[in-house]
Formats: C-alpha cells, sequence, structure tokens
C-alpha cells in the first residue's frame, strides 16, 4: 500500500492562523513539484476556490453532518489516490462540531485516520503553552498530534521558549511563522467571499517564510501514512433513467451563481451532460433543459446586471412555467423572486432600490441594511422519501408582504413551506422551503452526494 503525505491542519480555535498555513503549505508543496489534494472540513465554499487557485487541482468539501462517513471516506479516497500529498483544512477549533465534537475537525481526522498539524497561536504566550498542548495531545489519545506549527512568533528567544515547551511535554516542533502585517486576513463578505482576492495575496511572502521557519521535510515524513483503499464507485442512478440521457443546465460564474460542490458536479456528469450559463449574461436558456440547477452565490452583489438581463430571467420563468425541473438555493432562489431590494447609497447606479428578478416566486428579499440579519447553521428536512441535508448562511432575508415598493403594484407574499426544516440538533427552525409546479427552492444549500435528486421532483 503506497505511503502519502496526508495531514489535517487544526487549531485550538479560531483565528489562530491555520487557514494561512493550510494555504501557504499548499503553495510551497506545489512550487515543490508535488501534486498536493486540498480538501476542507466544513460546508465552506470560499476556502476551496482559495486552495484551488493555489493547488491547481480542486478542493473538496468534508462534511459528517451532512454526509455518511462511509461517503466522506470514499470521497477522500477518491481524490487522495493520484496525490502525492494531501492537505485538510479544518474549521474552526479542533474540537468544536455542531453537537460538542460531532462533525469537528477531530471528528474528520479520526474518521479518515489522519495525523493533525496543530497550529497555535504563540502571541504573548510561553510557557503557558504547555498546559494546552498536553490537553491537545492526552485528550483524544485516537486522534494523534503530529507536530505543532506556531503563528505569530515574535522573535528568536520566543520561538527557543516554544521548541522547549515542545519538547518538555512531547510533541515535535515543525517550525514557526513570524508576526507579519502582511499576513494578516482582511475581513470577508459574509466570511465568505472570493471576490475581493484570488487567493494570491502575499502568497510569495507566506510561502518564503513558511520555506524559512517551517521543516516542511520534516513535516512529510512525520505524516506519511498509507493511502486508503479506494472502492469502486456506485455509478447507479435511479429514476428509471440510465446515466447519460439528461440535458442538464446549470447558472454558474465568478460571484452571483458560485457556490456549488464538486461533489454536485460529479453527479451531474454522471446523470447526463451539463451546459453551464450566466445569468448576468442576456442569453435565454434551451427549454428542452431536463433540469435546471441554480446554486447560491451573491446575486445580491451584482442585481442590476441580473435585472438587466431581461431575455435570460424571461425564459427561465417560461421554462418554470412549463414544468421544467429546477432546484434552486440560496442565490438561486433570490434569482427567482419577484425583486431584490437595496440601499440606495449601496447600489452603483443609484436607482429606485428595487431590481427585478425572475419573478417566479411572489416575495421579494431585502438586502437593505436595515433588514440585514445573519443566518447560519446546519439545516435538513424530510423530503419525498429521503433526508435531505445542508447549511444556511446569509444576511439577505425575505422582504415584508404588502404591495410591491415599485411602480408595479403587484401584491407580494410569503408561500406556505412544504416542509418543516430543523437544524443540527433537532429543533424546528423558520426556513421555507418552496415547491411551486417542479421547482424546488429555499435558502439552503443542500448537499446531494447521497441524494438522488430527480426524485424530489415527483
Amino acid at each position: 500500500m503506497r505511503r502519502v503525505s496526508q495531514f489535517l491542519i487544526a487549531a485550538p480555535t479560531s483565528g489562530s492562523g491555520k487557514t494561512t498555513v493550510s494555504r501557504g503549505l499548499m503553495a510551497l508543496l506545489t512550487q515543490k513539484g508535488l501534486a498536493v489534494q486540498p480538501f476542507k472540513c466544513g460546508p465552506d465554499y470560499i476556502d476551496t476556490k482559495y486552495h484551488t487557485a493555489v493547488c491547481r487541482r480542486v478542493s473538496i468539501n468534508l462534511d459528517t453532518f451532512m454526509a455518511s462517513g462511509e461517503h466522506v471516506c470514499e470521497l477522500y479516497a477518491r481524490h487522495a489516490v493520484s496525490a502525492d500529498v494531501c492537505i485538510v483544512e479544518g474549521m474552526m477549533g479542533m474540537f468544536d462540531g455542531y453537537d460538542r465534537d460531532r462533525g469537528s475537525s477531530a471528528e474528520i481526522a479520526q474518521l479518515l485516520q489522519l495525523p493533525v498539524v496543530l497550529v497555535v497561536d504563540a502571541k504573548s504566550a510561553a510557557y503557558s503553552m504547555a498546559p494546552l498542548l498536553s490537553g491537545f495531545i492526552h485528550f483524544r489519545p485516537d486522534v494523534r498530534i503530529a507536530g505543532v506549527i506556531f503563528n505569530r512568533v515574535g522573535s528568536s528567544r520566543h520561538y527557543e521558549m516554544l521548541r522547549e515547551v515542545c519538547a518538555e511535554v512531547g510533541i515535535t516542533c515543525l517550525g514557526y511563522l513570524p508576526k507579519e502585517k502582511m499576513l494578516e486576513q482582511e475581513s470577508r463578505y459574509l466570511g465568505l467571499d472570493f471576490s475581493r482576492s484570488k487567493g494570491t495575496d502575499a502568497i510569495g511572502t507566506l510561502t518564503r517564510l513558511l520555506e524559512q521557519c517551517v521543516d516542511w521535510k520534516l513535516l512529510l515524513a512525520k505524516t506519511a501514512v498509507p493511502l486508503r483503499e479506494m472502492r469502486e464507485r456506485d455509478k447507479e442512478f435511479v429514476g428509471g433513467r440510465k446515466p447519460g440521457n439528461l440535458r442538464i443546465l446549470v447558472a454558474r460564474n465568478e460571484e452571483s451563481f458560485s457556490f456549488i460542490y464538486e461533489e454536485h458536479l460529479e453527479m451531474l456528469r454522471g446523470m447526463g451532460r451539463i451546459s453551464f450559463f450566466d445569468p448576468e449574461k442576456d442569453v435565454p436558456i434551451a427549454q428542452d433543459t431536463d433540469l435546471l440547477y441554480l446554486p447560491g452565490g451573491y446575486p445580491e452583489k451584482h442585481s442590476m446586471a441580473l435585472a438587466g438581463a431581461r431575455q435570460v430571467k424571461e425564459s427561465v420563468r417560461e421554462y418554470i412555467e412549463r414544468g421544467g425541473k429546477t432546484l434552486a438555493e440560496c442565490g438561486g432562489m433570490i434569482y427567482l423572486s419577484y425583486a431584490i431590494g437595496y440601499d440606495k447609497r449601496e447600489h452603483e447606479s443609484g436607482g429606485s432600490g428595487f431590481d427585478r428578478m425572475a419573478g417566479v416566486f411572489p416575495f421579494y428579499i431585502s438586502n437593505e441594511s436595515e433588514y440585514r440579519k445573519l443566518t447560519l447553521g446546519y439545516r435538513s428536512f424530510d423530503y419525498k422519501g429521503q433526508r435531505l441535508q445542508g447549511h444556511e448562511f446569509h444576511y439577505t432575508q425575505f422582504g415584508k408582504s404588502g404591495t410591491a415598493p415599485d411602480d408595479s403594484k403587484k401584491e407580494l407574499y410569503m408561500p406556505p413551506t412544504v416542509v418543516q426544516v430543523y437544524n443540527a440538533k433537532g429543533q424546528p427552525v423558520n426556513t421555507p422551503v418552496f415547491r411551486y409546479k417542479n421547482t424546488i427552492a429555499s435558502y439552503t444549500h443542500l448537499y446531494w452526494g447521497e441524494t438522488d435528486i430527480m426524485r424530489l421532483f415527483e
């Protein structure tokens, strides 16, 4: 069995520097000529974009709430098989999950039997690191800590003290990153914005520092373990259709419709022929489409362009009215709403405050600062005999019912939800799921790697 360096990068808390270290190590090892396969714990869409840009291999999400352990193992094995190095970026603190440590980075590491590289923010601390590191080493013996990388180290003397701590508690010190203002990440829109940076800011500085200050050869040696065996993937699709028959159309562009799991595309490729279209470009969609997929993104940031592309909006509405099968998630649902409301001062046109969307659903979405509110969390519901799971992450909200605030005088309202949606702990939440003809829409970003999505339209 082939041995490959493979590890999960975790941290005691969010903000410790694991994203910086993950991205930097991916870039450094890629520069060294290694085929680096990136992964990301959790439902994050943006970190995977950074990974993909750096490694030139598509980053894969691993999530034990949205998918079974068996599916996560299969995903990992399938994408790791051709790599020289596998790097999994963790999420939040190492043991922080949706229910205690369930769904945490630690759970992923244990499931995949991956060694962990711990990134620790060492600012203003020295010997106090001893109990912290000792706790992480001994708390879960089934999760192996291969070594530690310290972040924000103030001086060579500071690093020497940290090395002494590592020797005392019995953990391998792999190196450090010094305090460096250039490496401080800017705040990202929703915590998930790819538009402000292509993942290359300060990457040269970062890789140079990692090569100088981290023993990357020791890291590779300490994390070399046998690759998981890859089982033959089940390629059968149910629903009365053979693989390859469906004509599938997916909305996709840089921002408005950019939140797509690679596994979804793999599934769709098995179901038929995929074509992509950009709703910001005014080209009507084909009406003989068998499945229309409108994923999430930031349509509220490009509402004027979407509103101006009238022919494509009309063709989408026509397709849906004729009974075309459509799955719309978050930004996709927003696109199917009556309109997006916005603050005039924030809008590039300074216009009316109301950009018309496809108008399939009789409500509008507010992106006005007065009504913005962070809504996030895992979601699940049962529909058509299947358990659907995903996550919600948005600031926009449903606008008020009543007469539309434009000159149309249209009455806006919220249709009833077709299912009750629950959070990760099984508690009911007020996230609606809409069904209109053969269109299913919700704020929830679904993960359907184990779902027969065509059954949803029965």
